[in-house]
């Protein structure tokens, strides 16, 4: 129920405000991240937070950027060369790199992971889409994990299970949000 009522209000933001919440991700985010080696993100689909001008900000400032390639219930990576050299791929047409396959351990040298979430909680708890191909993924790894989301998608508690793995920081328009993860 809380997934149909986020995914609701996500629906109803005007493109506007999406275009507007893209370019301030890219504000708060590139400038934290512009001086490591390789950060692993994902290209948003649909009513999601805008990532591409984060994308394109990072690999303008010299950042090599990684994004998942979902086989099944498998998640490799792959480097993002441009928005246009993005293919779409599965039944949900996610936009995913079409060159070499990096592997999943790929994913263990990055320097952090950005993660997309329906919302968050204050503890780091994430609510995904609910495949679990990010708890999979980020499970063998301790590299740092922001989760991004709409201001508003920052919440006191969610429902979680075990196996989800915690969120350190959500990347909201507003800027960044510590949470308890870690």
């Amino acid at each position: 129920m809380l997934r149909s009522r986020l995914l609701s209000a996500r629906a109803s933001r005007s493109q506007d405000e999406r275009v507007a919440a893209g370019g301030a991700l890219a504000r708060h985010g590139a400038p934290a991240w512009t001086g490591l080696t390789t950060v692993a993100a994902y290209a948003a689909f649909g009513t999601e937070p805008p990532t591409r001008p984060l994308l394109d900000a990072l690999t303008d400032a010299g950042v090599r950027v990684l994004l998942p390639i979902v086989d099944g219930d498998d998640v490799d990576w792959g480097g993002y060369e441009g928005w246009d050299r993005l293919v779409p791929h599965g039944r949900l047409g996610l936009l995913e790199p079409a060159g070499t396959r990096l592997g999943p351990a790929a994913l263990r040298a990055v320097d952090v992971i950005v993660v997309p979430a329906l919302a968050v909680d204050r503890a780091g708890h994430r609510l995904g889409r609910g495949a679990g191909h990010y708890d999979r993924a980020l499970a063998a790894t301790a590299v740092p994990r922001v989760a991004v989301v709409y201001d508003d998608e920052v919440l006191d508690t969610i429902p979680s299970e075990a196996h989800d793995v915690l969120m350190g920081d959500a990347l909201c328009p507003s800027g960044f949000v510590p949470l308890g993860g870690g």
